[in-house]
């Protein structure tokens, strides 16, 4: 048994769970660690409260040690020669026609392997890519097809709202979305509305959708047939979800709006 947090590996790549190794650290701290017989650069996600205890074979890592000064200068030296390789890499594919998108890549810390990140509308056969990058670069190559979800998170942003991509600022895995979680919280079915900046539906969907399904229980449906508490009844035509009340039409043109109180909610 040992203690397990969590960290975000490298700059584009996941959060996983690694083994703490009997090391002091806490959250935002730079560390190295040891990841598939690799060396790596991460960072510290978990709240210093919040390190499980677990099987430390469950483990994708362990850390070696915090971040040196000397450290951080060799992260740099990678980015810059990542870039390079970038630049190796789309004249290989320019060369060979091959329908993808480069997107960013990634040295390990040790620098022995690449990762370069893409994407296509299809599965590709870069297996000669790889043989000539191999010889060119002399480290060990990945390519890793990614989605539109995961380039917005690697390439950063702003979404409508003005603020930060959710997805490249602090989320650390995606939520399961779909378009009933906009029907279910009564918005308009507008792609253009309820898309972000990947095409997906947004992220921030799945934040209050709990709360608008327990608030939505004690509402009548849309096209319900209702008694409004002056004893007419008319059809709900809409509905506001967190204020709690219904449009109900009496006909005639005659509209009304009926509250449904909270304490209804069991």
């Amino acid at each position: 048994m040992g203690q397990l947090i969590q960290i975000k590996l490298g700059e584009y790549r996941p959060v996983i769970w690694v083994d703490t190794n009997g090391a002091a650290v806490h959250r935002h701290d730079l560390v190295i660690l040891e990841v598939e017989r690799n060396l790596e650069f991460g960072k510290v996600v978990s709240d210093p409260d919040k390190v499980c205890t677990g099987k430390t074979e469950a483990a994708a890592g362990k850390i070696i040690r915090s971040a040196s000064d000397g450290d951080l200068r060799q992260v740099v030296n990678n980015e810059i020669k990542a870039k390079e390789a970038l630049k190796t890499c789309k004249i290989k594919i320019e060369e060979n026609k091959m329908e993808m998108q480069l997107v960013q890549a990634e040295y390990s810390f040790d620098a022995t392997k690449i990762i370069i990140f893409f994407t296509a509308e299809g599965r590709v056969d870069f297996r000669n890519l790889v043989k000539d990058l191999a010889k060119m670069l002399r480290v060990r190559i990945e390519l890793k097809q990614i989605g539109v979800r995961d380039k917005a998170k690697i390439v950063g942003g702003y979404g409508v709202c003005g603020r930060e991509l959710c997805c490249s600022s602090y989320m650390k895995d995606f939520h399961p979305l779909s378009i009933k979680m906009a029907k279910d919280q009564g918005l308009p079915l507008n792609p253009q509305k309820i898309s972000g900046v990947c095409g997906r539906v947004k992220c921030c969907m799945a934040y209050e959708y709990q709360v608008y399904r327990e608030f939505s229980k004690t509402l009548p449906k849309i096209g319900a047939k209702v008694k409004t508490p002056e004893g007419e009844q008319g059809r709900v035509i809409a509905m506001d979800i967190l204020k709690h009340f219904v449009t109900v039409d009496l006909g005639e043109g005659k509209m009304v709006k009926v509250n449904y109180p909270l304490e209804n909610l069991n």
